[in-house]
């Protein structure tokens, strides 16, 4: 694994933030994805870009944005070790107190962590807020919405926080990994943070916006749901009827989620400084 660095980099001050994007064949989206948090009113961040072994000049465009953004720094992957283990390397090179995660086909909106970074300071332990689902070409596909609070009963009947518009307190949580799972691994990471006590802030602005892609829209349906049940089972002290239950409501909240009539429904906007 190899970073980008420069000599001076111990003598910089820590960010506040650092955002995790990890990346496989991203070349398409990447650009957008690192514009969105370059326009950020909130600039003291860094971004850890992981190349998870990209096949596509992807690794040689983010090579280019850490040479133009002293904030942005590019580790390699021999292999392809999947979203997992790409975000929990990133997570171990990051310097700032709070963490967030950014895929490189989402986007975010200018005053994401503006809007976010108060309610940390504040004390919050983790915050998130609503998000637009879009298409390839920028459709809108519906708003979702972020509960006031989310404890960890709250989120046991379905993953209550989008992963690309929280950002958590390594403070509070220390250097957390995410679990090795092939699928919904920021659900059970949320759940593992949640169990400790902790209670998620969430804002009803739309700072985040969701790609969503050919494939997530019809071949893995069954594949999350199987991946859902699997994660609510493995729960300390989860019962047969706790699960059953629990993964109802994770059916219910699915379903609701892409219901058609969500389309076109009107989003809280950010309110500027």
């Amino acid at each position: 694994m190899r970073a980008k660095m420069t000599a001076s980099d111990a003598d910089q001050p820590a960010p506040a933030v650092s955002v995790i994007i990890p990346f496989h064949d991203a070349r398409a989206t990447l650009d957008r994805a690192l514009d969105s948090l370059v326009a950020q009113s909130f600039t003291n961040w860094e971004a850890i870009l992981v190349d998870d072994a990209s096949r596509d000049d992807g690794a040689a465009l983010a090579a280019a944005r850490a040479e133009a953004d002293p904030r942005i720094r590019l580790l390699h992957l021999p292999d392809n070790l999947g979203a997992a283990q790409a975000r929990n390397h990133g997570i171990r090179a990051a310097q700032g107190r709070w963490i967030a995660f950014l895929d490189a086909d989402d986007r975010w909106h200018p005053e994401k962590l503006a809007r976010q970074v108060p309610v940390l300071q504040s004390g919050a332990p983790i915050v998130f807020s609503a998000y637009e689902r879009v298409s390839a070409v920028g459709d809108s596909l519906g708003i979702v919405p972020a509960r006031a609070r989310v404890g960890y009963r709250d989120a046991l009947s379905g993953n209550p926080i989008g992963c690309l518009t929280a950002v958590w307190d390594s403070a509070r949580f220390g250097k957390a990994e995410l679990p090795m799972l092939s699928m919904h691994e920021d659900y059970a990471f949320w759940l593992s943070l949640l169990r400790q006590g902790a209670e998620a802030t969430g804002l009803p602005d739309v700072l985040a916006f969701y790609q969503v892609s050919q494939r997530s829209l019809s071949g893995r349906k069954l594949q999350a749901a199987r991946a859902t049940w699997s994660i609510l089972r493995a729960e300390p002290g989860m019962t047969l009827p706790h699960l059953v239950t629990n993964f109802a409501g994770y059916a219910t909240k699915a379903l609701w989620r892409r219901r058609p009539s969500t389309q076109g429904v009107p989003a809280h906007r950010p309110h500027r400084r």
